[in-house]
């Protein structure tokens, strides 16, 4: 198990460093931690990261398409969206209207 935590922690500072108004996806952070192919674990960390001590913006990480997979782990089901929203991201039918724009890639930004 510690394994996983030094995981989920390592994605936590990741997703801590994605700047107000942009976005990023699950295996663009698994390819910028040298484990491509994990994108599914970082949506585990993303799903836990709600009992993380620090605040974790995790309405900023989304699926390699900009769909909002991970909205129902928000409590309310437009919670994430609305998040996004406040921060300038226009979301429509659960995806971010100009992805590219607003995309967020650990490996070319730290």
């Amino acid at each position: 198990m510690p394994q996983r935590n030094t995981f989920f922690s390592k994605v936590y500072e990741v997703v801590r460093l994605i700047p107000h108004g942009r976005v990023t996806s699950y295996g663009a952070i698994a390819n910028y931690l040298g484990t491509a192919g994990s994108s599914r674990m970082v949506g585990w960390a993303m799903n836990k990261a709600h009992s993380h001590p620090k605040p974790v913006p995790a309405h900023r990480v989304v699926n390699r398409n900009g769909m909002l997979t991970g909205k129902h782990h928000f409590g309310g089901s437009n919670l994430m969206e609305e998040l996004l929203q406040s921060e300038g991201i226009n979301v429509e039918n659960d995806a971010i209207i100009e992805f590219e724009k607003h995309f967020w890639d650990p490996a070319l930004e730290l």
